[in-house]
């Protein structure tokens, strides 16, 4: 199991390149298969969630090859099982993707459950209660959700709570249904809009995207496209931070800052300097921040994946801070990492009440989750001594080489296997 060591009080400088963004490669990856035509994605990031999905279209039957670092081509015209096993999905809730574009477009799908999740429940029940409304038959046996359809009819259908995977599930599955779906209280998330585009591409008549509403009319197939995937924002909202925390100048290229602005908008409140263009964010700080208070919410909102970054920000801030997490509910586990490390927070339900402290200390500490590694990593980088952060395998589902891209800024870290 490997670890990284970080010997942090170091200004970085310098510029970095964003990845592909985790969270719309992978149902783009998914949407292969809509089609029997083969599906190019450029910019795909070489991830622990990436390789997962990559086992799991297999296992469907899906060829997939890579042919360079970033390009990924897919093709489904040789399906041979519509079965996604527990040992796979397990490993990832984005497997439940699958679903609606296989009863789609064979008209049947055997998922497993997804299980338990680290940082709280994500139920898919707004999934199946969709297809249902689609015309699906759904049943639950032996922990496997039965979903069966000769083919999906268009329906309106409105969620209850915002839901990105399950607005992601529906209108792929919404593509290739007879009729026209609505999708009410639709995600909003620039993710989603961008597998909006692929799926564009591929010839899926969709309005509305980027809108609480959302609207497919069906087709009757779907064909081969190129695609792009969008860079990552919560990775460039991540090394924003590590500028801020350490105190650096970091510019951040290949990113889209229009994606970032309500963590610029904090970052700006804090007190450090943030300059854009079209496709880059410079991040100037002194190492002296001043706390603010942050309440995560759904895109346009302040991102869930950026709490933990910021609260480790907060940690070393002027003043006190209050974080409110009202996405997930229990999304403070690197509270008590933090803790180790010197902070001053106290946690009253979905609420964490931060006091700055002049410095931070190096000390041993695990992650549990993917977004509390990444603060454990930039508290690091901020804190005094030797920090050394165990199950770095979390880190490795969202973050590409980021020891790598962190070392070409100047800090002083490395990964070891134990």
């Amino acid at each position: 199991m490997d670890r990284l060591i970080i010997r942090g009080g170091i200004p970085l400088r310098g510029e970095v390149e964003a990845a592909g963004a985790k969270n719309a490669a992978l149902p783009e990856m998914v949407a292969s298969l809509l089609t029997g035509e083969s599906i190019q994605l450029h910019r795909v990031p070489q991830l622990g969630d990436v390789k997962t999905t990559i086992g799991l279209l297999s296992h469907l039957g899906v060829s997939v090859e890579r042919r360079d670092r970033e390009t990924l081509f897919l093709r489904a015209d040789r399906i041979s099982r519509f079965e996604a096993p527990y040992q796979l999905v397990k490993t990832m809730r984005a497997s439940v993707l699958v679903l609606g574009p296989l009863l789609a477009r064979f008209g049947r799908a055997r998922v497993s459950l997804p299980g338990g999740c680290a940082i709280g429940t994500r139920p898919i029940n707004l999934h199946l209660a969709a297809l249902e409304k689609m015309g699906a038959t759904v049943s639950l046996d032996a922990g496997y959700v039965e979903a069966k359809a000769p083919r999906l009819r268009g329906a309106r259908i409105t969620f209850d709570g915002q839901t990105v995977t399950g607005t992601e599930n529906l209108m792929m599955a919404a593509t290739l249904a007879d009729g026209v779906t609505v999708l009410e209280n639709a995600a909003c998330e620039p993710e989603v809009a961008d597998l909006a585009a692929l799926l564009i591409r591929m010839g899926a008549r969709i309005e509305g995207v980027g809108t609480p509403t959302i609207s497919i009319e069906g087709v009757d197939h779907l064909h081969g496209a190129e695609h792009e995937v969008i860079p990552d924002r919560v990775e460039t909202g991540t090394f924003m931070v590590v500028a801020a925390i350490t105190g650096g100048d970091v510019t951040i290229n290949r990113c889209v800052p229009c994606h970032l602005e309500a963590i610029t908008e904090k970052l700006q409140e804090t007190g450090v300097i943030v300059e854009e263009t079209d496709w880059s964010i410079r991040v100037c700080g002194d190492g002296r921040v001043q706390g603010i208070n942050i309440r995560t919410h759904p895109y346009p909102g302040f991102a869930t994946d950026m709490q933990a970054q910021f609260m480790a920000l907060m940690a070393i801030a002027q003043g006190s801070s209050v974080i409110t997490e009202t996405v997930f509910e229990n999304r403070f586990m690197h509270v008590n990492e933090l803790l180790r490390m010197g902070a001053d927070i106290k946690v009253i339900g979905t609420t964490a009440f931060v006091q700055g402290v002049p410095m931070l200390s190096g000390a041993p500490v695990m992650a549990t989750d993917l977004r509390a590694s990444a603060s454990l990593v930039l508290a690091g980088l901020a804190a005094q001594g030797i920090t050394t952060v165990s199950r770095v395998y979390h880190l490795d589902r969202g973050y590409e080489s980021i020891e790598q891209k962190l070392l070409g800024l100047g800090a002083n870290i490395e990964r070891v296997t134990e």
